[in-house]
C-alpha cells in the first residue's frame, strides 16, 4: 500500500501534462502511486498517460469511455486509489520539489490527521512566483491536530481540492465524491474540512497553480457559471442532514455571498447578456439561505446589498461611475506629477547657482535602501574623522529606521534631495546616484562599489546579454566621467574596475571600509547579535546567501534549507538572506530556518554566524576577511559562466570546501570537513589574496585622504598580525576589541567614537 495516491485528471492539456507527471514522479519521496485519469481528452492527453504508464510502474492509467469533467474524473481516480493519503493535482500544476517528503514528515509528526492542508503560488508566464495571500492560516504554531472550530480561518482559504492531503478512509467512510459541473470543488471542500475530527497545516508551498493566459476554465465566458448555485445547494443541503454542523450556516452563507460577488464582477466569467439573470439567481439564493448572525465585514457591505436587492441596473451605474471616477483621478494624479516634475528641476537648477557648501556631504547606497555597506561605514568614519563635515543620508522612507543618529535623513525625490545632492560637496554611493544629477565643479564624487567582482561587471557585460541586455552602456559611462575617487579591496579589483569602468578617477586600494566592524567588534557584540536573531545557544549558525541569477526569472533559492537542517539535526541554523534584488524575503517554514532577508545589515549577519553558504556571491571575499569557514554550493557553475562569465575559475581556488549538489553540501557540515584543515588551508590563501587591507582601517584611510587631503594614511596592519572577532564558540579565548554601536534592529554600524 503507497503512503500517497495522486490523482491527475487530463483534458485538454497536452501542453502541460508532462511537467505535471514528472513533478510527481520526480519527488524525493517514492512511496506513491500516480492516477493519471483520461477524460477521454481529444487531445494527446492520453498517450501522454500510456507512455508515463510504460515506463514506470508507479503510474495507473484510467481512461473513460466518455468525457464526465473534472469532478467525477476524480471520483474515478479515487475509485482506483490504495494509497493511505488521497491528492488532486490539476494536470495544469506541479508539484513543488520535496513537496511529498514534506507532507510525509508533517502527516507523521501530527499524528496521521483526516486532512492535511498546505500553501500553493500562483504561476504566471512571465516566471513571476506569488504565494498564497492568506499563508498565515497555515501558521504551525500551536496545537496540532486540532479540529475546523479551533482554527476556523482555514475557510478563508481558496477552497479547493488540490491543496489539501485526505486520508483515505476518513473519505470512504464519509462517503465524499465530487459533483459533476463548475466549482465541482466548493461541495467537497466545505463537508470535508467541517466533518474532519482532525486538521493539520504544513506551512509550505506544495503546489505551483499555474495562471494560464488562455484556456482556464474559470476564464472561459459561459453559462456553465450558473453551476455555482447548485453546488451551494448541495452544501447547504449537507449542513441540513448533520444538525451537528448548522452552526456554520453563518459562515457558509458569507462565503457564498463572496463567491457569488466574485463570479458576477468577474468580466470574463458571465455572457452579458446572462448577468442581469444570475444577479435574480444569487438574490434568491440570498434569501433562501440567509442566516442570522451572519458577519460582514464593512468592505463587503455594499455587495452584500447588491446581492440582496438583485441591483444590476444600479451596479452597471456605480460601476461605470466607479471607473470615470478612477480615469479621473488617474489623469489628475499624472497632472500633478507633471508639475511637481518641472517644479523640482527649476529648484534643482536654482540650487545649482549658489555656492557649494564644502562640510556638506551626502550618502547613499543600492539606489535608496537603507544605511549600510562602505557608503555606511563611511558616514560613520565621516563624523569621526572629519567631525566638520555634516553628513546627510538617502533612502525612500520604508528604510528611514535604518539610520542611525547623527546624519540627515533625505527622501529621494524631495525637494531637501535635490538640494543637497547641489550644494553638497562629497557625494558618496556603492552604485549611482540619480542619472539626472549634475556634478559641479569642485563636488567630490566616491564611488564606493560594492564587492570584490567574481562575475562579469561594466562594459565586460555587452557580450552577456543575459545579464547585460538591459544595460544603457552610454549611460553607464556618463556616471563613470563623474567619478573622482573608486574604492577597491585588491588588486584584482582595481584591475577590474579601471578596465570596466574607464575613467579619468583615482583609485584607492584601502580596502573595503563595511569590513572595518570584523575587526572591530568584540565577542559581546557577536554573543548580542545571536540572541537578537534567536540563535539558539550552543548552535552553529550557517549564513546562507546565494546570488541573483540571470539565466532565472524566478530566484527562488537553489537549496532546500528545511531538508539541509532536518538532515543536519538540531545543532545546526540557518540564517537565509535574498539577493537584494529579489524584491521580497523567503519562503521558510522551520524554526530552525530564520529569513533575514530584510535584515538592515549584512556585516551583522557575517558577526552573528559561525559559517557562510554561498553560490557566486560577492559576500565571501569579505566573510573571508572575517576568517570563518566559507562553502561555495556550486551546483550550477557552467550555467552561470555561460549567462554571466566569471573573471576566475572560483573551483580552482576556492575559499573552502566546495559542493556540487544538495547532498554533497550536507555531507560537508555532517563530516566536519566544512571546518577542516584542509577549508582552513584553502580560506588562508583566498584570504591572502583578497583580503590585504582589510584590517579594520580602511574607511579612515579614506576619510584621511579625500576630505582631509592626508597622503600619509594609516599603514596596513600585516594580515598574520590582525584579529578578526571570532565567532560565539571561540569568543572566549580572546577579550573584546571595542565596543561597536548599534543600529534599529541589532545592525552594527562600527566604533561608537561620537
Amino acid at each position: 500500500m503507497p503512503r500517497f495516491s495522486v490523482i491527475v485528471p487530463a483534458y485538454q492539456v497536452q501542453a502541460y501534462l508532462h511537467e505535471c507527471l514528472e513533478s510527481v514522479l520526480n519527488q524525493s519521496y517514492p512511496d506513491l502511486e500516480l492516477i493519471a485519469v483520461d477524460d477521454r481528452s481529444p487531445d494527446a492527453c492520453g498517450a501522454i498517460i500510456d507512455e508515463f504508464a510504460a515506463r514506470d510502474a508507479r503510474v495507473r492509467a484510467v481512461h473513460l469511455p466518455k468525457n464526465v469533467g473534472l469532478g467525477p474524473a476524480r471520483n474515478a481516480g479515487m475509485a482506483e486509489a490504495t494509497g493511505d493519503y488521497l491528492l488532486f493535482l490539476d494536470s495544469d500544476d506541479t508539484l513543488t520539489p520535496d513537496a511529498l517528503r514534506c507532507l510525509a514528515d508533517r502527516l507523521k509528526e501530527t499524528g496521521e490527521p483526516d486532512v492535511l492542508v498546505y500553501d500553493y503560488a500562483r504561476t504566471y508566464w512571465s516566471g513571476e512566483a506569488v504565494r498564497n495571500q492568506a499563508a498565515a492560516q497555515l501558521t504551525e504554531r500551536g496545537p496540532a491536530p486540532f479540529r475546523l472550530e479551533d482554527r476556523p480561518g482555514l475557510l478563508r482559504l481558496l477552497m479547493v481540492a488540490w491543496n489539501k492531503a485526505y486520508r483515505r478512509e476518513f473519505v470512504e467512510r464519509e462517503g465524499f465524491a465530487f459533483p459533476p459541473g463548475y466549482y465541482e470543488d466548493t461541495p467537497w471542500t466545505y463537508p470535508v474540512l467541517m466533518t474532519a475530527e482532525s486538521i493539520a497545516t504544513l506551512d509550505r508551498v506544495c503546489v505551483h497553480y499555474r495562471q494560464r493566459r488562455r484556456g482556464g476554465i474559470l476564464r472561459t465566458t459561459t453559462d456553465r457559471h450558473f453551476d455555482v448555485f447548485e453546488q451551494y445547494d448541495r452544501v447547504f443541503a449537507f449542513l441540513a442532514e448533520r444538525p451537528e454542523l448548522v452552526r456554520w450556516k453563518p459562515v457558509l452563507f458569507g462565503r457564498m455571498v463572496d463567491h457569488l460577488v466574485t463570479v458576477y464582477t468577474r468580466p470574463d466569467r458571465l455572457p452579458r447578456g446572462s448577468r442581469a439573470a444570475f444577479l435574480r439567481r444569487a438574490r434568491a439564493h440570498y434569501r433562501r439561505y440567509r442566516a442570522p448572525g451572519a458577519s460582514v465585514a464593512p468592505r463587503a457591505r455594499v455587495h452584500h446589498t447588491l446581492i440582496r436587492c438583485g441591483l444590476h441596473r444600479t451596479y452597471e451605474a456605480l460601476r461605470l461611475a466607479s471607473a470615470l471616477r478612477r480615469r479621473v483621478a488617474r489623469y489628475g494624479r499624472q497632472l500633478l506629477r507633471g508639475v511637481r516634475r518641472v517644479l523640482l528641476r527649476s529648484h534643482y537648477r536654482l540650487q545649482r547657482c549658489l555656492p557649494l557648501r564644502a562640510d556638506h556631504a551626502v550618502f547613499a547606497a543600492y539606489g535608496g535602501r537603507g544605511h549600510g555597506c562602505n557608503p555606511g561605514a563611511l558616514e560613520q568614519a565621516f563624523r569621526t574623522f572629519a567631525p566638520h563635515v555634516r553628513t546627510a543620508w538617502a533612502a525612500r522612507p520604508e528604510h528611514h529606521h535604518t539610520i542611525p543618529p547623527g546624519p540627515r535623513r533625505l527622501t529621494p525625490g524631495t525637494a531637501a534631495y535635490w538640494t543637497a545632492l547641489a550644494r553638497s560637496k562629497y557625494l558618496v554611493h556603492n552604485t549611482d546616484f540619480d542619472p539626472r544629477l549634475v556634478k559641479r565643479p569642485g563636488q567630490v564624487l566616491v564611488q564606493t562599489q560594492h564587492g570584490t567582482p567574481l562575475k562579469h561587471m561594466g562594459l565586460d557585460l555587452q557580450e552577456r546579454p543575459a545579464a547585460g541586455g538591459g544595460t544603457d552602456f552610454a549611460r553607464l559611462l556618463q556616471g563613470v566621467d563623474q567619478w573622482d575617487y573608486v574604492l577597491s579591496a585588491n588588486r584584482h579589483s582595481t584591475l577590474t574596475w579601471e578596465r570596466v569602468y574607464p575613467g579619468r578617477y583615482t583609485t584607492l586600494e584601502y580596502g573595503h571600509p563595511r569590513n572595518d566592524v570584523f575587526h572591530t567588534a568584540g565577542p559581546r557584540d557577536v554573543a548580542r547579535l545571536r540572541e537578537s536573531l534567536g540563535i539558539p545557544e550552543g548552535t552553529v549558525a550557517i549564513l546562507y546567501a546565494p546570488t541573483h541569477r540571470d539565466y532565472r526569472r524566478g530566484q527562488s533559492p537553489a537549496l532546500d534549507l528545511q531538508r539541509v537542517v532536518r538532515r543536519l539535526g538540531p545543532r545546526f541554523v540557518v540564517l537565509a538572506r535574498a539577493h537584494h534584488r529579489h524584491g521580497g524575503p523567503l519562503t521558510v517554514t522551520s524554526g530552525r530556518v530564520v529569513d533575514v532577508s530584510d535584515h538592515p545589515s549584512v556585516e551583522s549577519l557575517c558577526l552573528a554566524s559561525d559559517a557562510l553558504v554561498t553560490d557566486y556571491s560577492s559576500l565571501m571575499f569579505d566573510y573571508a576577511s572575517l576568517d570563518r569557514p566559507i562553502v561555495i554550493h556550486a551546483d550550477d557553475w557552467e550555467a552561470y559562466e555561460a549567462a554571466r562569465g566569471t573573471y576566475f575559475d572560483l573551483r580552482a581556488c576556492p575559499p573552502g570546501a566546495v559542493a556540487r549538489s544538495e547532498d554533497e553540501l550536507i555531507d560537508i557540515f555532517a563530516t566536519g570537513h566544512w571546518r577542516g584543515s584542509r577549508s582552513t588551508q584553502l580560506r588562508t590563501a583566498f584570504r591572502r589574496r583578497f583580503c590585504p587591507y582589510d584590517d579594520g582601517h580602511a574607511a579612515e584611510r579614506v576619510v584621511r585622504h579625500v576630505v582631509l587631503g592626508e597622503r600619509d594614511v594609516p599603514p596596513v596592519v600585516p594580515l598574520d598580525e590582525r584579529r578578526p572577532v571570532p565567532s560565539c564558540d571561540a569568543s572566549r579565548e580572546h577579550p573584546p576589541l571595542a565596543t561597536v554601536a548599534q543600529q534599529p534592529g541589532g545592525a552594527l554600524t562600527g566604533p561608537d567614537l561620537n
